[in-house]
């Protein structure tokens, strides 16, 4: 569990985080926050090696699944612009993974002048998904194994 971990091992030179052994550092973890479902939205990316915030985006009205997904494509557009062809990318939504192999997010979220912009938003990353290639791996993070993922908002009650 998350909280046995020491911050940092003094074996683990490669972070500033208290990682699990199997957890790589070269990575960036993402997560979203969403109060009410939909409701006010935002995801956020944590570099695992600084515990640094990479990006932030929102809250704009939208859905908890909408933001995984986007947090990813995020991830993936921000470390190919960073040259990094060879970070991980930690989620712990199996839904949004999926998504971003299918490139389309799958929502059933209503389209309506509230959520226009978030549309405009999605079409931006499926647009993105479709017109570029990307290495990274996008691993599911295991969170009855090792906590919650270091990208995560801690508002769970």
């Amino acid at each position: 569990m998350m909280n046995e971990l020491v911050n940092p091992p003094s074996w683990r030179n490669d972070t500033v985080l208290p990682l699990p052994p199997q957890v790589r550092a070269d990575a960036v973890a993402v997560d979203a926050a969403c109060s009410g479902n939909p409701g006010p939205m935002e995801y956020q990316g944590i570099d695992l090696a600084t515990g640094q915030r990479v990006f932030h985006y929102g809250p704009l009205h939208g859905t908890n699944n909408i933001g995984e997904f986007l947090a990813i494509v995020h991830a993936l557009a921000w470390l190919q612009q960073q040259g990094r062809k060879d970070t991980v990318i930690y989620s712990d939504s199996y839904n949004a993974i999926l998504w971003v192999k299918k490139r389309q997010c799958k929502t059933k979220l209503e389209r309506n002048a509230r959520t226009e912009a978030l549309y405009n938003i999605i079409a931006r990353a499926e647009h993105w998904l479709h017109t570029h290639t990307y290495t990274n791996q996008i691993v599911k993070w295991e969170t009855k194994q090792w906590g919650e993922v270091p990208a995560d908002f801690g508002r769970k009650g």
